[in-house]
């Protein structure tokens, strides 16, 4: 196994438990102790776990997200709910926008398995961009841009450059969290950037959001709520999330 897949693999753990001790993941990957130290340095280094006595526990904050590679595991379940939902809504020659995380990815598999035709697909995720690339009838546009490697995404000024060169019938957003009062946010400043020159570009507005990012507060703010047309998450919201988007005049979509 490399190193990369074996710190991959202990960020999934981090993830579902919070915390892993050295002396448990030396005997699951059968290597020393010194080695999966290094690892957890690493990984501290990079912001993503606090070492302690023994192990090391989760880093949670705001601003913090995990290695896209690891993200796309989480929550499988929920994406393929909202994927699926997503894919009734995109109509046959639709031209669309989405972003790069792996709700994205959820919602091609879903207008793939569902033989959407004759879309146009705007985005600046590299696994997107391959996920589609065997689509023969669809316009697959990179954004252009800079790519960051550890979120597979394309940014910076020639990213939002070529997205406000284009307009499309619906944009299809994620984030990291979603509030009345801070509306939403995501973990990365580039990011959000992003985002808000997608929303411009779309008509219909639409946000995919699992419902465990619903009361939460990331980094830096996309937008506020009214500036959604729809949000389409896995389960049914509170009664008061209902309510608001019914004063809002936002769409709710969610599965059962």
């Amino acid at each position: 196994m490399l190193a990369v897949e074996r710190r991959n693999q202990i960020l999934e753990k981090l993830q579902d438990e919070k915390k892993v001790v050295v002396s448990e993941l030396s005997t699951r990957f059968e290597v020393s102790e010194e080695t999966i130290r290094r690892d957890l340095d690493k990984l501290e280094k990079e912001g993503l776990c606090k070492k302690t006595y023994g192990g090391a526990i989760l880093c949670e904050a705001p601003g913090v997200e995990m290695p896209f590679m690891v993200r796309r595991k989480k929550n499988m379940e929920g994406k393929n709910k909202i994927a699926n939902l997503i894919s009734d809504l995109v109509e046959d020659g639709d031209h669309i926008i989405v972003d790069p995380s792996t709700t994205s990815l959820a919602i091609v598999n879903a207008l793939q398995a569902k033989d959407k035709r004759g879309l146009t697909l705007i985005t600046n995720s590299i696994e997107v961009l391959l996920e589609a690339s065997e689509q023969s009838d669809w316009e697959i546009i990179s954004t252009g841009g800079f790519l960051n490697g550890k979120y597979l995404a394309l940014v910076g000024p020639r990213a939002l450059d070529g997205i406000s060169a284009m307009n499309a019938d619906k944009v299809i957003l994620s984030c990291k969290g979603f509030d009345m009062n801070k509306g939403v946010t995501d973990a990365n400043e580039l990011f959000s950037q992003v985002k808000q020159t997608m929303l411009n570009s779309g008509i219909k507005k639409i946000l995919v959001v699992d419902s465990t990012k619903f009361d939460k507060v990331a980094f830096s703010k996309i937008c506020d709520p009214a500036d959604l047309d729809m949000v389409v998450t896995d389960s049914k919201p509170s009664d008061a999330w209902l309510n608001y988007f019914a004063d809002k005049g936002i769409r709710c979509i969610y599965g059962e």
